[in-house]
C-alpha cells in the first residue's frame, strides 16, 4: 500500500500527524530567538595591551611587534594585522576556516605569556578574545544625574552597571565618558629639590607605606587569632602623613613635598577617558553587549525595564536615561516587514489558486500545503539551531511560492481524471501516481541545488545554511502534503464545478477561461513556427544570452557585497590637526552638534570625543552618532540625509569630517572601499599610500578618502648622551622611570574607602609639566643621591612621528579608505584597480583590496563554485531519473534562458549583483527546471503511448501550460513584495527578489518554445548516436 492510498483510507492517522507536528511547530516557533542575521562565524583572536603613556612607534617596537613575532609559529594563521596607537596595542590574527579557535586561543595565551618578562615593565597584561560579530554593543545609554561627577561614576561603575550586566543574556556592560574618582599626589619639584628626594623615593615610600601584612597566630587557652598589620591608608590624611624621607630637622611627610588631592582623573583618549554627551547633554554612556547565544530582542526588552526600575529607583539623584542606539529596534522592524511580505504573498498566490481553479475548495486544498509545511520548518529550525532573522524569514517568504507547486501539479491532475469521469477516491489515487514521478523530480532538483549552498563556508556560510535549510525542510514537507494531504482533501472535497454564466464566480471564471484559450491557441501557433525554425530560435537565444552577460563588464549592472540598507542613523567622525587637546576637539564636536540637531528628521544625537567610531583612541578623534526618526515618518533616506550633514559641515574649518552608515553586518563604520598598502618601509608605505589617495579622489563615487594613519603627531625626542650619563653615574632605566613618573604618573597604589578602590597618582605637579621647554628642567637623582637636570646629558629637539602603526603579516601597513557614492562598490574598486596598474608603483610594496570588496571576491567564488555544482546536481539527478545522459541536457537548457531575464531585470531597475541576487540565481536553477521537467516529462509518456516527436512537444505544451502558469506565476507573484517593499531593512532583498521575477517571467515564456526545440535537437542527437553505434556494432560483427 502507498502512501497515497493509506492517506486516503485513513484519513484520521493524517490529519493526527499533521495536528502534532502543528503543535511542535508553535512551540519550536515559540523557542526561536530574534537576531539580525545568522551567527557569522569568524575565525579571530585580538590581543590588547595598554602601555600608558608610550608613543606609537614605542608601542610598536616594544609590544607589538614582540607580540606578532611569538605568536607567528602557531599553526592556520590567515592573516596577522596589528595597529599600535599612543598608549595601546591592539593585534587581530585571522586563521583559516578549518582551525579550532578555541585551541588556538590556548595557543596565543601560552606563546604571549612566554615572552612577557621580555617586555616593558609599565605595560598592562595582555587581554585575549575571541572575535565575534556579537562584540558590538546592541545598545548605547546615556545617564544623567544632578550628583556630583565622581559620586555619579560611582553610582554608575559599582551599583548601576552591575545590576544591568546581571539581565539575562547581557554579557558585558562598559562606560564611556565621565572622570573617575582618583587621588592625586602633585609633587613639587622645587620642593623635592629642596629636601633632596627623587620622584622615585617618595613613589617608593608611597607603595611601602599602604602595605598590609599578615603576622602570625596568637594562640590562647580556648582560642587562636589571626595578626595582620592594617597598614592600608585609613584617610587621605593618612597618606598625607606618610613618611617619605629624613633630614637634619627630621622626618618629611608626603605634605611637605606634594599638593594631595581627592579629585578625578584627567580626561585622556589614550588611557580610554573620554567626553560623552547625549543630545548635547554631558552624559555617561553605557555600551551593553549581549551573550552569544541570547536574544538580541529579548535581551533589549529586559535592559530597558532594568533601566526603567533604575531611574524609579535613584530618582532621588534625578537620574536621566536616554537610549541612544538600539540595533533590536533595526531587527525588529527588520522581520516584521519580512513577515508582511509573507503574509502579502500567501494571499496573491491564494489569489492565483482562484484565478485557475475557478473554486474556493479546490485554492483551499492547495493552499493547505503552506501552513503545514511552514509549522514543520519551524520543527527543524528549532533542532538545527537556526535563529528569526532576516535570512529564515526571507527563505520562508521566498518558499511560498513554492510550497504549493508540488500540490498544484498533484490537484490539476486529479482534476483531470475527474473530467474523465473518475469518481473522486480513484481519481485522486491515479491522479497522484500518474504525477508522482514528474512532483518527485521537480522537488529533488529543488532541494538539489540547495546542498551546494549548504556546504559554502567562510563569512556567508552561516547565512547559507540556515537559508538552505529553511527552504530544503520546507521544499520536502510540502512534497510529502502532496503526496498525503492533497489528495485525502481531493478524495473527499474535490469535485467538478462546471462554469456557468451565473453568478459572479462564474462570469468571471467563463472570462479567464477564454482568455486562457486564446493564450493557449497562440502559444501552440509559436510552438509549431519555433519547431519549425530551430536554427532561429536557438540562434535568438544564445544572442540574447550573450548580450545579457555583457551588461555586467559593461557596468550596466553594478556589483557590491551587500546592497546597504536603511538603518535610520549615520555616523560623523571628526578628525582634527595631530597634537590637538581633547578639549578642542570637543569643541568642535559641539559644533558639529548643533548644525545636525537643527535638521529635520533627527532623533536622537550620541557624540564622544576622544574615540573615533572605529574605537581609535585619540585626543583629536570624535564622533557623532544620528539616530534618525523611522523610515515610514521620513521622506529623505539616510544616503541623502548624509549627503545633507556633508554640505552643512563643509564651513568647518580645522578639522577633517567623515560620513558613513553602520556595516548591515557587524554594525561598526567600516568604509565599503579599503585598500592596504604593505611594504618593508614605513616611509615608503606611507609615501604610496598618499599617492592612492590621490589617485582614489580621482575616481567617480569615492567620497571622504583618507589614510587609516597619518605623519605629523608631534613628539619631543630626548636623546642621550651616554658618555655623560657614566660620568654623571646614570643609566637608562632610571631616567625613564623618571620621565614616566613625572610625566605619566603611577597608579599602581590604591586608597581604599568603603570597600572601593580609587587610584593613587603620583607625578609632577602641573606646573612642572606644563611647557615642553621646561623638560630640561627636570631633576633625575642618581646613585650617590646628586641632583641632575635632564639638560646636563640630553638633546631636546622637536620631532614628528605617526599617529597610528598599522602592521599587516609583520610588515608595515596603511589602509586608504573611501566611503561611496551613487555608484556600486564593485564598479568603484574596478576604476581603481585600472588606476592603480598605470602607475609606477614601488616592487616592494604589495597593493590588495580588504574589507566589502575582498568580501564580495571570496563570497563571488564561492557562490560560483555553488552555482556550477547546483548545475551538475541537477544534471545527475535527471539523468538518474530519466535513465537518460542525453535529456537531461533539454531541462538543463532552461537554465540560460532564467538568466537572460535575471540579469535585465537588475539591469532595468538598477539593482546591484550581490551575494543575495546571486543567491537568486542559484534558486533559478532549480525553480526555473521544473517547467522544463512538466513538458519533457509529458511528452516522453506521450511518445511511450505512439505519437510522434513533435505531436508528442505539441502535445506536452497543451495540456502542462496550465500547471506551468500557474506554478510559476504563484512563485513571481510571492517575490513581488519582496521586490517592491521599500518597508526596514528592504534594501539588501530587493535585488534578489527582482533577480527571481525576472529569471522565472522570462524562463516561463521562452522554456515554453526552446525547450521543446532543444528536446528536437538533442532527441536527433541521441539518434545518430544510436545509428553509429549500431553500425559500429555492425561492421565489428561482420569482421
Amino acid at each position: 500500500m502507498t502512501i497515497t492510498e493509506l492517506s486516503i483510507k485513513r484519513p484520521i492517522l493524517f490529519i493526527v500527524i499533521f495536528i502534532a507536528l502543528a503543535l511542535v511547530g508553535c512551540f519550536a516557533y515559540s523557542k526561536l530567538k530574534y537576531e539580525l542575521f545568522p551567527d557569522i562565524d569568524v575565525k579571530a583572536i585580538s590581543i590588547s595591551t595598554a602601555y600608558k603613556g608610550a608613543s606609537a612607534s614605542v608601542v610598536e617596537s616594544l609590544v607589538t611587534k614582540p607580540i606578532e613575532d611569538a605568536v607567528a609559529g602557531i599553526g592556520k594563521i590567515d592573516t596577522v594585522s596589528s595597529n599600535s596607537n599612543e598608549g595601546n596595542s591592539r593585534i587581530t590574527i585571522q586563521f583559516t576556516q578549518d582551525a579550532d579557535v578555541d585551541y588556538c586561543l590556548q595557543e596565543v595565551e601560552r606563546k604571549v605569556n612566554s615572552i612577557l618578562k621580555n617586555l616593558p615593565s609599565g605595560i598592562s597584561t595582555p587581554t585575549f578574545a575571541k572575535f565575534s560579530i556579537d562584540d558590538m554593543p546592541i545598545m548605547r545609554v546615556g545617564l544623567t544625574s544632578n550628583l556630583p561627577a565622581t559620586r555619579f561614576y560611582d553610582l554608575m561603575d559599582h551599583t548601576i552597571a552591575p545590576q544591568v550586566s546581571q539581565v539575562a543574556g547581557v554579557g558585558d556592560v562598559s562606560i564611556s565618558g565621565g572622570q573617575e574618582r582618583e587621588i592625586q599626589v602633585n609633587l613639587d619639584a622645587q620642593k623635592m629639590q629642596g629636601y633632596g628626594l627623587s620622584p622615585l623615593a617618595i613613589l617608593s615610600a608611597v607603595e611601602k607605606g599602604n602595605e598590609e601584612y599578615p603576622t602570625g597566630k596568637v594562640s590562647e587557652t580556648d582560642r587562636e587569632f589571626t595578626i595582620r598589620l592594617a597598614g592600608k591608608y585609613q584617610s587621605i590624611d593618612d597618606l598625607k602623613q606618610c613618611i617619605v624621607g629624613q633630614n637634619a630637622g627630621g622626618m618629611i611627610c608626603l605634605s611637605d613635598v606634594a599638593e594631595i588631592v581627592d579629585g578625578k582623573e584627567d580626561f585622556d583618549a589614550s588611557n580610554g577617558v573620554t567626553m560623552a554627551r547625549v543630545n548635547g547633554e554631558n552624559t555617561l554612556a553605557l555600551m551593553i553587549r549581549k551573550q552569544s547565544d541570547a536574544n538580541t530582542v529579548e535581551v533589549s526588552r529586559l535592559v530597558r525595564r532594568k533601566l526603567a526600575q533604575l531611574e524609579e529607583r535613584y530618582r532621588q539623584y534625578h537620574l536621566g536615561i536616554k537610549v541612544a542606539s538600539d540595533s533590536s529596534t533595526f531587527i525588529v522592524s527588520s522581520a516584521n516587514a519580512v513577515k508582511e511580505d509573507l503574509l502579502l504573498a500567501i494571499l496573491l498566490v491564494a489569489g492565483v489558486m482562484l484565478l485557475f481553479l475557478h473554486s474556493f475548495r479546490n485554492s483551499l486544498i492547495v493552499m493547505v500545503a503552506i501552513p503545514t509545511s511552514l509549522v514543520t520548518t519551524f520543527i527543524g529550525m528549532w533542532v538545527y539551531g537556526c535563529t528569526l532573522n532576516v535570512i529564515t524569514l526571507l527563505a520562508l517568504s521566498l518558499v511560498i511560492g513554492i510550497l504549493v507547486d508540488d500540490a498544484i501539479v498533484v490537484l490539476e491532475n486529479i482534476y483531470r481524471h475527474l473530467e474523465a469521469g473518475e469518481d473522486q477516491k480513484a481519481a485522486a489515487l491515479e491522479g497522484r501516481n500518474e504525477i508522482g514521478f514528474t512532483a518527485l523530480s521537480i522537488t529533488l532538483v529543488d532541494v538539489a541545488v540547495y546542498l551546494p549552498m549548504m556546504m559554502v563556508t567562510g563569512m556567508i556560510g552561516g547565512m547559507l545554511r540556515q537559508f538552505s535549510l529553511v527552504i530544503v525542510v520546507s521544499t520536502l514537507t510540502s512534497l510529502f502534503v502532496s503526496f498525503t494531504v492533497t489528495p485525502m482533501l481531493a478524495s473527499r472535497y474535490s469535485k467538478l464545478q462546471p462554469l456557468s454564466s451565473q453568478g459572479l464566480m462564474g462570469r468571471f471564471g467563463n472570462g479567464f477561461e477564454n482568455i486562457y484559450n486564446r493564450i493557449s491557441g497562440g502559444y501552440l501557433k509559436i510552438l509549431r513556427i519555433c519547431l519549425a525554425s530551430p536554427r532561429k530560435v536557438l540562434a535568438i537565444a544564445g544572442i540574447l544570452f550573450i548580450l545579457t552577460l555583457a551588461l555586467i563588464p559593461l557596468r550596466f549592472i553594478g556589483t557590491e557585497f551587500i546592497a546597504g540598507a536603511d538603518q535610520a542613523q549615520i555616523t560623523v567622525d571628526i578628525q582634527l590637526p595631530s597634537g590637538s587637546k581633547l578639549v578642542q576637539t570637543n569643541e568642535g564636536l559641539q559644533k558639529v552638534e548643533g548644525i545636525v540637531s537643527r535638521m529635520p528628521g533627527v532623533k536622537m544625537i550620541y557624540a564622544e570625543a576622544g574615540k573615533s567610531s572605529g574605537n581609535s583612541l585619540g585626543d583629536n578623534y570624535g564622533y557623532v552618532n544620528v539616530l534618525l526618526v523611522a523610515k515610514e515618518q521620513r521622506s529623505f533616506s539616510t544616503d541623502q540625509f548624509g549627503e545633507k550633514v556633508r554640505q552643512q559641515l563643509q564651513g568647518l574649518v580645522g578639522m577633517k569630517v567623515y560620513i558613513s552608515q553602520p556595516n548591515i553586518i557587524g554594525g561598526g563604520g567600516s568604509a565599503p572601499v579599503q585598500v592596504a598598502i604593505n611594504g618593508p618601509s614605513w616611509d615608503i608605505v606611507m609615501d604610496t599610500a598618499l599617492r592612492i589617495r590621490k589617485i582614489m579622489e580621482q575616481i567617480p563615487g569615492t567620497s571622504d578618502v583618507k589614510l587609516s594613519s597619518n605623519d605629523g603627531n608631534p613628539e619631543m625626542s630626548i636623546l642621550v648622551n651616554r658618555e655623560k650619563m657614566k660620568d654623571l653615574g646614570l643609566d637608562i632605566k632610571t631616567v625613564g622611570q623618571t620621565l614616566a613618573l613625572g610625566l605619566t604618573g603611577n597608579t599602581k597604589s590604591f586608597y581604599t574607602e568603603n570597600g572601593l578602590d580609587y587610584n593613587i597618582n603620583v607625578r609632577l605637579d602641573k606646573s612642572s609639566r606644563m611647557y615642553t621647554k621646561d623638560l630640561g628642567n627636570l631633576i633625575v637623582v642618581n646613585n650617590r643621591g646628586e641632583m641632575i637636570p635632564l639638560n646636563q646629558f640630553t638633546t631636546i629637539r622637536p620631532t614628528t612621528g605617526p599617529s597610528v602603526i598599522q602592521r599587516r603579516n609583520r610588515s608595515f601597513s596603511v589602509s586608504v579608505t573611501s566611503q561611496t557614492l551613487g555608484r556600486s562598490t564593485g564598479d568603484i574598486g574596478k576604476d581603481i584597480s585600472n588606476a592603480l596598474r598605470k602607475e609606477r608603483l614601488p616592487d616592494s610594496v604589495n597593493i590588495a583590496f580588504v574589507g566589502n570588496i575582498k568580501n564580495q571576491a571570496d563570497s563571488f567564488k564561492s557562490l560560483a563554485v555553488a552555482l556550477i555544482a547546483a548545475i551538475v546536481f541537477v544534471y545527475l539527478i535527471m539523468a538518474a531519473l530519466y535513465n537518460s545522459f542525453i535529456y537531461p541536457f533539454s531541462v538543463i537548457f532552461a537554465i540560460p534562458l532564467a538568466v537572460i531575464g535575471a540579469l535585465l531585470a537588475l539591469a532595468l531597475t538598477k539593482k546591484t549583483l550581490s551575494i543575495f541576487s546571486v543567491m537568486g540565481l542559484i534558486m533559478l536553477v532549480g525553480l526555473v527546471s521544473k517547467n522544463a521537467i512538466l513538458l519533457v516529462d509529458f511528452t516522453n509518456r506521450a511518445r511511450e503511448e505512439g505519437l510522434g516527436m513533435e505531436e508528442a512537444l505539441i502535445e506536452a505544451g497543451r495540456e502542462r501550460l496550465r500547471p506551468i502558469l500557474m506554478t510559476t506565476m504563484t512563485m513571481i507573484l510571492g517575490m513581488i513584495p519582496l521586490a517592491t517593499s521599500s518597508a526596514t531593512g528592504s534594501e539588501f532583498k530587493n535585488g534578489l527578489g527582482w533577480v527571481l521575477i525576472g529569471g522565472l517571467t522570462c524562463s516561463m515564456l521562452m522554456t515554453l518554445v526552446v525547450v521543446p526545440v532543444v528536446y528536437t535537437r538533442i532527441e536527433k542527437i541521441r539518434v545518430f548516436l544510436l545509428q553509429t553505434g549500431r553500425r559500429e556494432t555492425w561492421k565489428k560483427k561482420s569482421v
